[in-house]
């Protein structure tokens, strides 16, 4: 049950996490980082990711895709696409991949709209054809490095027919212009952007700069960069300095992993002492094997019951079906629950029931044992409990008459008599009652149900008990409250005596008394008739029928 209910209200707090995520329209949420791979930079302000994130994600100009294949592409005003590799928030540096001519010259003669400068040195040159040129690009510097030959993007700067160069001198190696072949080539443009400590920059790769917007002073307070008007006026660019977002369902996941974690714990202690009731089971039932009851499996027991059709009654203890082994032997089956813990009841009451052979004693037919089920068999009384016939003697229907109910009595006396004197341990029932006294055909008396049963030597006068046990009403004061006394087989009688007094008194008399807005107690009222010499308010046949009633309720009495 308890699993259960963990497992919905773990669903519910999703639920309210996801609506408080989600509810509050549009804001932070909208803008978290993304990429466009697993490999790929991370994207975030002044970037967005153009077709997935709202315009106010990005500052103007910023504006990043991802292709087909998962690669980022950053735009530029001419339209020209970059391939990045990577981007250092820190630095405000992008890597990119230089494959793409026509992006040079791009940076080159859009550099004034652009808000990125390409880190280094270059310069733009409009040369003829010429093959050492091109021996020189292919053969000294496969890669983008001290010279390149960019393809005719856009309007071919310099004399028609000519070719277009960017060379990258560095004075300390062997790109220096000197060493770069260049007769014959005109001078078109010159690009000149130095970075400080640019962390060993290589010209495997092209890497541009952006100074506006520089969001370092909100990095440096550990705020997060945003747009000051993002949501209103576009030409106001101007940045501002938000708190991080504590996480909104960092509460409500705390409560799901705790709920979860004491979910998993109750689990696994149910579990591991089920298995422990079990180990414990079966050392008993090893042990009881050589005594008379049979074992059954639960497949036997939805035989025998013809899958439990015929239900006889239901309480706190279990489930009693009717069954059947042959056809002259009727059953009650009795399935336990599983709610008393190392399976105390199970053991009790077969292990009781199994050293028992009274004629005013249920007998133990059999008993089950099979994974988490535990059930009973025992032999099928057919009137039922007595408490089924404890109506008021007025009550003619189901009034069993003074002697029948006094040969009852004397058979359940007989019976607490065995169990308290005639096994080789004395057997405290603790659970004496109307409920537990079962009739057969003959309305033949038999005490029934030992689940809280407890066996001591007979030579003891006294038991340790650690709780009360026993149904109210008919519970000895001393085993309520050690302040009366010390607990012994008196308990048994006390509650015998009870049973008597509602004998004679019906059950309606009974618990009329019992619930009495006065607070009448119950012997005291019969004991009051009695010594008053009234008759007891019930229907006498004859004069003999009153001096039965009468030693009923004496009897009832002395044992009180």
């Amino acid at each position: 049950m308890l699993l259960t209910m963990s497992f919905f209200f773990w669903l519910l707090l999703i639920f309210v996490d996801v609506d408080v995520v989600h509810g509050g329209g549009v804001g932070l949420e909208d803008c978290t980082e993304t990429r466009c791979s697993n490999e790929g930079p991370a994207i975030r302000f002044p970037f967005r990711l153009k077709g997935r994130q709202p315009v106010h994600c990005g500052y103007p100009g910023f504006d990043l895709s991802c292709t087909n294949d998962n690669k980022t592409l950053l735009e530029i005003p001419s339209s020209s696409k970059l391939s990045v590799t990577g981007i250092n928030y820190k630095s405000q540096l992008i890597e990119a991949d230089p494959g793409l001519d026509c992006l040079a010259r791009d940076i080159f003669y859009h550099g004034s709209s652009s808000p990125f400068k390409l880190v280094g040195n270059a310069s733009l040159f409009s040369c003829p054809p010429s093959v050492e040129r091109d021996e020189f690009i292919t053969d000294s510097y496969p890669s983008f490095g001290c010279l390149a030959r960019l393809s005719p993007c856009h309007s071919n700067p310099g004399i028609p027919g000519n070719q277009i160069y960017a060379t990258f001198p560095d004075p300390k190696s062997d790109c220096s212009i000197d060493n770069i072949p260049l007769v014959s080539c005109t001078k078109v443009h010159d690009y000149k952007f130095t970075l400080a400590n640019t962390f060993g920059i290589s010209y495997t790769a092209m890497y541009l700069h952006w100074s506006i917007p520089s969001c370092q002073h909100c990095k440096e307070m550990g705020k997060l960069c945003r747009l000051k008007n993002e949501f209103t006026n576009q030409t106001d660019l101007q940045t501002k300095c938000l708190d991080v977002p504590k996480a909104k369902g960092s509460c409500t996941l705390s409560v799901i992993l705790i709920v979860t974690g004491m979910t998993i714990y109750y689990v696994y202690s149910s579990l591991k002492r089920e298995e422990e009731n079990q180990l414990r089971i079966k050392r008993f039932l090893d042990e009881y094997r050589a005594l008379k009851p049979s074992r059954y499996s639960y497949s036997d027991y939805k035989r025998i019951t013809e899958k439990f059709k015929e239900k006889l009654g239901q309480g706190s203890y279990g489930t009693v079906f009717k069954g059947r082994l042959s056809s002259e032997l009727l059953v009650a089956v009795k399935i336990l629950n599983n709610s008393n813990e190392k399976g105390e009841d199970f053991i009790n009451e077969v292990g009781t029931m199994g050293q028992i052979h009274h004629v005013n004693v249920v007998r133990l037919i059999g008993y089950c044992a099979d994974g988490f089920i535990r059930a009973l068999v025992y032999e099928f009384l057919p009137n039922g409990p007595l408490q089924n016939f404890l109506s008021s003697a007025d009550n003619e229907s189901s009034f069993l008459g003074w002697v029948k109910l006094q040969d009852i009595a004397l058979g359940i006396a007989k019976g607490i008599e065995y169990l308290h004197q005639g096994c080789e341990q004395q057997i405290l029932h603790f659970d004496i009652k109307p409920h537990n006294v079962l009739l057969d055909h003959d309305f033949t008396p038999k005490v029934s149900d030992f689940g809280l049963a407890k066996l001591c030597s007979r030579d003891r006068s006294a038991i340790s008990m650690t709780a009360a046990r026993g149904t109210m009403g008919y519970i000895a004061p001393e085993v309520f409250s050690r302040n009366f006394g010390n607990v012994s087989y008196k308990a048994d009688v006390y509650s015998f005596g009870t049973l008597l007094l509602e004998m004679v008194g019906g059950r309606k008399n009974f618990k009329v008394m019992e619930d009495s807005t006065n607070q009448v107690y119950f012997p005291e009222w019969i004991y009051n008739l009695l010594e008053q010499g009234n008759d007891l308010r019930i229907h006498i046949g004859d004069e003999g029928d009153v001096e039965i009633a009468k030693k009923l309720a004496v009897v009832g009495l002395w044992c009180i």
